[in-house]
């Protein structure tokens, strides 16, 4: 997905996403912020404020833009699962040659995402908190 838009919001990346010409796959990683088992007093004291530790991918998700009408949608559905998340991660997935994305296309990206939040590589997605509000790691 190409724009030159600043996404803040869920919204904005919907909005976003729609207006590709494209048919687009939305896809999401859903992660809980964690405690390394291994950290520092500085590291421990910064979690407890709400401003570090390491992001675990718990659960994805794939979605046609029609299967999604909003943020409250998605965390409606998620928390169906009674998975905990802290953080959710989008990208958008445009198929060849103007078709859908195939079900190999969409696992191999999903695996990809996955692998990038484990690495914290995630500067390439745009992350939401609980209430859809953009995020900005640094």
């Amino acid at each position: 997905m190409q724009t030159t838009t600043t996404l803040s919001s869920f919204d904005d990346f919907l909005a976003a996403a729609r207006a590709q010409p494209e048919s687009q796959r939305l896809l999401f990683v859903f992660g809980v912020a964690e405690l390394p088992q291994t950290h520092s007093p500085g590291q421990e004291k910064r979690f407890r404020e709400g401003r570090g530790g390491a992001l675990s991918p718990v659960m994805c998700v794939d979605k046609a833009i029609t299967e999604l009408a909003d943020f409250s949608a998605l965390a409606q559905e998620s928390q169906s699962t009674g998975q905990p998340w802290d953080v959710v991660f989008a990208a958008a997935l445009a198929g060849p040659s103007g078709r859908e994305p195939s079900d190999a296309e969409v696992e191999q990206a999903l695996r990809s995402m996955i692998g990038a939040v484990h690495r914290s590589a995630v500067e390439r997605f745009i992350a939401f908190d609980r209430d859809g509000h953009a995020l900005h790691f640094s």
